[in-house]
Order: C-alpha cells, then structure tokens, then sequence
C-alpha cells in the first residue's frame, strides 16, 4: 500500500498550489482521504477530508474558503491551495482511513509528504 504526493514547492503569499495524491496496491476509493501537515517543532495538523461514501468534506478553520479537497479518479486526490500565507509553509501529507475526520490516528496509510513554502 502506497501514497504519494506531489505538486509541492516554493510559492509567494498570496498565490496558490495544488498537490495531488496517487494511490497504489488498495481500494483507495474504499477509503475516505485525508490532508495533513506538519510545520517545523508543530504537531501534525489535519487539514481537510473527504468521505468515501458521499464524498462528503470537512475543513479546519485555518483553511476554510481556501483549501479545496476532491477525489480526482479512482486512484487519485488533490487539494487545491489558494490565498497562501506564510504560516502555510508545512510538510504537506495526503492519508487514507476508514473514517471522513481530521484526526491524525484515524489514517492508517500515509504518503512521504511534500514541501510547501510560501515566501512574503
């Protein structure tokens, strides 16, 4: 079972970015999706998710109106990123789980992670 990200790089405040995420080796649409980050000497922070029943989606606060989540294909997600600040820049992580909620111990598979730096 495998994720991996991409699309991550260097931004300025005020631009945007989309990171996908590709599943291999599951049912990756079986699995509600979820997208995480981890900015230096902070706990890992859940972003967004999305269902695997009626696609459903929830957002925390800091990225609401902002961040996009959706399932792409059946082996893929993305989460598009507008509006970017500086306290954006994180390791960004896509994971899947059994359940739509933003809390890190209900993914059970996760991807590497990719950089997001946005520069004022």
């Amino acid at each position: 079972e495998q994720l991996v990200e991409s699309g991550g790089g260097l931004v300025q405040a005020g631009g945007s970015l989309t990171l996908s995420c590709t599943a291999s080796g599951f049912a990756f649409d079986d699995y509600a999706l979820g997208w995480f980050r981890q900015a230096p000497g902070k706990e890992r922070e859940g972003l967004a998710s999305i269902d695997s029943i009626d696609d459903t989606t929830i957002y925390a606060a800091s990225v609401k109106g902002r961040f996009t989540i959706s399932r792409d294909t059946k082996r893929s997600a993305s989460l598009q990123m507008t509006s970017l600040q500086v306290e954006d820049t994180a390791v960004y992580y896509c994971a899947a789980g059994p359940f739509g909620r933003l809390d890190v111990e209900e993914f059970d598979y996760w991807g590497q992670g990719t950089q997001v730096t946005v520069s004022s």
